[in-house]
């Protein structure tokens, strides 16, 4: 009976929804710290681009978004990602629904449309929105950013959102962060990660590890900006 109900499209729209909700009440309640401090000024002149995190930190990654900026955002196709979608729609977000995948389902998970529908966003002067993780390994950038970054000719730029008051999901892959209200928050943005045309497999894999040092950068950056500067020895979370 409760999987009925929890796979029940209008059980997912109210838990969207809601969630949508909470998270406008803890973005309201922050206390936000900008670096760098023109951070718009910088991404208004970049725009149509991709905009890249890493999984775990994209709750609130709507709010980067300005009321004049258009975007879209890759979510996957699971049961429990519709709720993340209906959360970002209800934020004013569009949803790509897919993901890569660096195992053989790539065409199950949706990839090639959702690749080239996020393309078309970008021709159409759309920002794009997506986790740069491989799938289920946390803290490793795929090829699947930077090889979309090559073929629309836009820049990808790395950013981070870390708060005070949160929950680290422990028992998640990405030990996702619950983010509670009434505290500060830091939002990081690394300068933009740009891929030539031609790129060769060469240039693209140094591409990758450059959206990579950059995201553990910005992500260690805003950790401590946000007052949880992350321990020496471990990775920023």
């Amino acid at each position: 009976m409760w999987r009925k109900i929890r796979t029940s499209e209008g059980f997912r729209r109210v838990l969207g929804r809601s969630a949508a909700a909470y998270l406008k009440l803890v973005w309201k309640t922050q206390r936000v710290i900008l670096e760098p401090a023109d951070l718009y000024d910088w991404v208004d002149g970049e725009m149509p681009l991709i905009l890249t995190f890493w999984h775990g930190q994209h709750f609130l990654t709507p709010f980067f978004c300005k009321p004049h900026h258009k975007a879209k955002v890759m979510i996957s196709r699971s049961f429990d990602a519709d709720v993340n979608a209906i959360a970002a729609e209800t934020l004013g977000i569009g949803t790509i629904r897919g993901s890569g995948t660096h195992r053989n389902n790539f065409h199950e998970k949706g990839g090639v449309a959702a690749t080239r529908q996020m393309l078309d966003a970008l021709a159409e002067g759309v920002n794009v929105a997506m986790t740069a993780d491989v799938p289920k390994i946390s803290r490793r950038a795929g090829l699947g950013i930077v090889s979309i970054a090559k073929h629309s000719g836009r820049p990808i730029f790395p950013v981070a959102i870390a708060t005070s008051n949160r929950i680290i999901l422990q028992r998640s892959w990405d030990k996702s962060s619950l983010h509670l209200p009434f505290g500060k928050m830091a939002m990081v943005a690394e300068a933009p990660v740009q891929v030539a045309a031609d790129a060769d497999d060469a240039t693209l894999e140094r591409a990758r590890q450059e959206v990579e040092a950059k995201l553990n950068r910005a992500t260690a950056r805003a950790e401590t900006l946000a007052g949880r500067p992350p321990k020496a020895g471990s990775d920023a979370t």
